[in-house]
């Protein structure tokens, strides 16, 4: 099929082959350089949209890879030679928003903070939180069942979406789940699409759930001489019974690197940093039995007393990618191991980046197991200590790996797998909320077992016969 077919598919101004326009949706912000390049961009506006461009593909066995923001990081949404990118940014209306049923109604392409935001204003919030919330869409979100700060919490993305309209390989579309908070009929195959990566169909509309919008927040940050005592604390909290709705650790090189890039001081207060927040009409309560705890095992705590305290105990936490980003080239890998074996992984990450000679720095979201290991690549010339990054992201930042880049080197590569065989050899997995994509499934076969392994191709294949959806991402 050529390109202009197409075309004819699509309204007026949907189908691009521009070669500037191709080149700005090949890539997702994993920094992963398929070869070759996709033959051109369908932008999708109306759900028709989606099912002409899937049966023009399907009839001439054309690969179609789904794009929202581009945010992933594992290259699920990197575009592979002869493909068709379909690019479901621009369905992003609000459809209903309901305060009797706390829920949302909402196409692919609204972004995750808009929704949130658009909660809030009734007095409800939309709870899962991605680093890239505030550019990330919610279909990127359920492709990849992205999680965030609060998962501990509130969940990943799949504990929130109720029913999901999608449209499968073929063009037809069909709807899954359901309005009501319970349901139990048939197989759910609504969960079995959030985290499929955009290989079972592609999701063009989502009944999602809200929840009430926290009363009050309370943070305090706590500062310790080792890894693993912090560790230790949040394990305590846990064991106390302490649901704490944020819980995020920077190792001491990551704390170092902070005070070099805004002139902070914060290890002069200790080694590692942690970030707690209790939210609810419970918070105050809560954050002092928090308190008491870390008291017992930090070197020092500190705690909000009004908003804009808690904005300043923030900031660090919001600073630390950036920090990063400013030594050199960043890989930002994801692993998620039991709570209890955190201080156990975080020493073996710092053992491998000792025996590759690479540099790894470490945040946590401490609360749920989930491990950032960030590889530096390519170092940069220093750069003024007081002069204060800019925390694009309030949340956990992400920054994409340049694809005009040299290769990543060969040790970098050495380092993450190390990373990946500990998290398995911990109990873990290989990705606790980026996904597989492209540059975690040769370790998804070994995670799930040979047998598991096979079982999840052939359901894909039930969805997809043709395989033209994503080929060679997720399974």
């Amino acid at each position: 099929m050529t390109p202009a077919r197409f075309a004819v598919a699509l309204p007026a101004g949907q189908w691009s082959t521009d070669p500037a326009v191709v080149n700005a949706h090949r890539w997702d912000r994993s920094g992963w350089q398929p070869a070759g390049r996709p033959i051109g961009v369908a932008f999708a506006r109306e759900v028709t949209d989606v099912q002409a461009v899937l049966r023009a593909a399907s009839a001439a066995r054309v690969a179609v890879t789904v794009r929202g923001a581009g945010t992933g990081l594992a290259g699920g949404a990197a575009a592979s030679a002869g493909s068709v990118v379909l690019d479901l940014s621009g369905m992003n209306r609000i459809r209903e928003l309901s305060v009797t049923d706390a829920v949302a109604v909402v196409e692919p392409g609204v972004i995750t903070a808009d929704l949130d935001r658009a909660a809030r204003e009734v007095g409800l919030c939309y709870a899962p939180d991605p680093a890239s919330a505030a550019i990330s869409t919610i279909g990127g979100n359920i492709a990849t069942n992205a999680g965030g700060l609060s998962c501990a919490k509130y969940g990943v993305t799949r504990e929130s979406v109720l029913g999901l309209d999608v449209v499968l390989a073929d063009g037809e579309r069909i709807s899954t789940g359901r309005r009501t908070v319970k349901g139990v009929a048939g197989y759910d195959l609504t969960g079995l699409f959030v985290g499929s990566e955009g290989t079972l169909g592609v999701v063009v509309g989502a009944t999602v759930r809200l929840r009430p919008a926290p009363r009050s927040t309370v943070t305090l940050a706590a500062f310790f001489d080792t890894f693993a005592e912090a560790a230790e604390a949040v394990t305590a909290l846990g064991v106390a019974g302490i649901v704490v709705a944020v819980a995020e650790l920077l190792d001491g090189r990551t704390v170092r690197a902070v005070d070099a890039a805004t002139g902070s001081d914060l290890a002069s207060a200790g080694e590692v940093f942690l970030l707690v927040q209790t939210d609810g009409s419970g918070a105050g309560e809560e954050a002092d039995a928090v308190e008491g705890i870390l008291a017992e095992r930090a070197r020092k705590v500190r705690r909000s007393v009004d908003e804009a305290t808690a904005e300043a105990l923030l900031a660090a936490r919001r600073s630390a990618l950036p920090a990063l980003e400013r030594l050199g080239r960043v890989l930002i890998e994801d692993i998620a191991v039991p709570r209890g074996r955190m201080a156990q992984a975080a020493a073996r990450i710092v053992e491998i980046g000792a025996a590759t000679g690479v540099d790894i720095f470490t945040l946590a979201h401490a609360a749920d197991g989930n491990l950032h290991p960030i590889i530096v690549v390519d170092p940069v010339d220093p750069v003024d200590p007081v002069d204060p990054v800019d925390p694009v992201d309030p949340v956990d930042p992400v920054a994409p790996v340049d694809p005009a880049d040299p290769a990543i080197p060969e040790r970098a590569w050495h380092a993450a797998e190390q990373i990946f065989a500990t998290a398995l050899d911990l109990g873990g997995t290989v990705t606790g909320e980026h996904g597989v994509g492209v540059l975690k499934r040769r370790w998804l076969a070994t995670e799930l077992g040979s047998r598991s392994h096979d079982l999840q191709l052939r359901l894909r294949q039930v969805f997809d016969p043709a395989g033209i959806l994503n080929p060679g991402r997720a399974i």
